[in-house]
């Protein structure tokens, strides 16, 4: 179908979504940032258990934990914020990521400096604009479970950011609304699974996912950092996915949701390797199995090879 030829009936379509689009966006234009207090966790072995109570008497929080730290726990908890897990930057734009990203080793690197085997369990997270829960490049062994996330969100809900490894999210529920991402003008998925491998996602529940579920992709160039590692051997199996008032465009699972359709993939050019020589997704050897979903007949897309669908 010719681009320059729409049927009535997608004018339609497009009319609606864009309507429904306003009353986010005007929020988000007139949405203040609201501040945040920060706990810092710097020690492995760290145990949070806040025995079902108010993490930080209820202050809009951001728990941090950072460096090359093992085994950190956190559960039992009421947390009104948001928690960030890593090591080598910030997010996978900064400085030092960047760098590191403009030699071969990069995602070996990140690992070995982000924290692994941390345990966020038994949580209700109410998302404050932040999004919820960031593992940022290299975090390994991350396991969320049997937690409740709902507020609200500029971005997505949990996203696993480049060269991060072997995390697992199981038993969740999502109810987060408002997921509306002004920079990139949509609503965002729940689940970012970006450049990030070997990851289980079993068992959740999306209540609320009219951006998609779960997105598979690599954010080729964003910062001018090279993502090294594609999204694949992920297993996403035994989701419930509540679909209804899914936008136009967007699905439950979504195997290659970019490759390469950002404008500032080209500010990683000029080197041997990852996202630098090829601005594809990459989506491939991944398991997408036993889901249900409910809603809309937009379940799954698959634009990788190799992924196993049933």
């Amino acid at each position: 179908m010719s681009r320059l030829f729409w049927p009535p009936f997608m004018f339609k379509m497009k009319l609606k979504y864009l309507l429904a689009f306003l009353p986010l966006l005007l929020i988000s234009c007139k949405e203040e940032p609201i501040p945040y207090e920060v706990h810092k966790v710097t020690k492995s072995g760290t145990v949070i258990d806040c025995k079902g109570k108010d993490f930080n008497e209820g202050k809009v929080t951001e728990i941090r934990v950072s460096s090359s730290i093992k085994n950190v726990t956190i559960r039992n908890c009421s947390l009104k914020g948001s928690i960030r897990v890593f090591g080598l930057g910030m997010n996978g734009e900064d400085k030092k990521v960047r760098e590191s990203s403009y030699k071969a080793g990069h995602t070996e690197r990140a690992q070995a400096a982000a924290p692994s085997d941390v345990l966020l369990s038994n949580l209700t997270i109410e998302g404050v604009q932040r999004i919820p829960v960031y593992l940022a490049p290299g975090v390994t062994r991350a396991t969320i479970e049997n937690s409740k996330f709902v507020g609200n969100t500029v971005s997505t809900v949990i996203y696993l950011d480049a060269e991060s490894a072997n995390n697992t999210i199981r038993n969740n529920t999502f109810s987060v609304k408002g997921n509306f991402s002004l920079r990139q003008f949509r609503i965002r998925e729940v689940i970012a699974v970006d450049g990030s491998a070997y990851n289980q996602i079993i068992g959740n529940k999306f209540e609320e996912a009219v951006g998609g579920g779960v997105y598979l992709y690599r954010n080729c160039g964003e910062g001018g950092t090279v993502r090294h590692q594609p999204p694949q051997h992920n297993v996403i199996v035994g989701n419930n996915f509540n679909l209804t008032g899914l936008y136009w465009g967007n699905y439950g699972v979504w195997l290659g949701s970019r490759n390469g359709n950002r404008d500032y993939c080209s500010a990683d050019d000029g080197y041997e390797f990852g996202s630098s020589v090829n601005n594809g997704d990459f989506a491939d050897y991944n398991i997408v199995r036993g889901n249900a979903f409910s809603g809309s007949d937009d379940t799954i897309r698959n634009d990788g090879r190799n992924n196993v669908i049933n």
